[in-house]
């Protein structure tokens, strides 16, 4: 068994520029969590594969195509494939958030 706190990862790089920990990344799938700090937003891009958000702390919006919805803890949403989305944090406390695509993605994501 391998347990580990999401804090054990490091923190990649992105284009993004904001906290982001891949915590797993196997054939089948990946994860990985996001912390979006106060006024932080992720960029508009598309993913190749379905994704989906499990929000893990605090409130933030969330942005798939023309619709957009704030969010809060413990709620999921769906990301289809190929369709442009964003999440961002308009609030003073952190927005933190799993990010699961399956399968992992053979192509890179792509910033709008």
């Amino acid at each position: 068994m391998k347990a580990s706190k999401y804090t054990d990862f490091p923190e990649k790089d992105t284009p993004h520029k904001v906290s982001v920990r891949k915590i797993y990344d196997q054939e089948h799938g990946q994860a990985v969590v996001i912390t979006l700090r106060s006024g932080e937003t992720l960029k508009k891009h598309v993913t190749p594969v379905d994704v989906f958000f499990y929000v893990l702390e605090g409130t933030g919006k969330v942005e798939i195509g023309d619709e957009v919805r704030e969010v809060t803890r413990d709620m999921i949403i769906e990301s289809p494939a190929k369709i442009p989305h964003r999440l961002f944090n308009e609030s003073s406390s952190d927005f933190r958030f799993l990010v699961v695509k399956m399968p992992r993605p053979s192509e890179s994501t792509k910033v709008l």
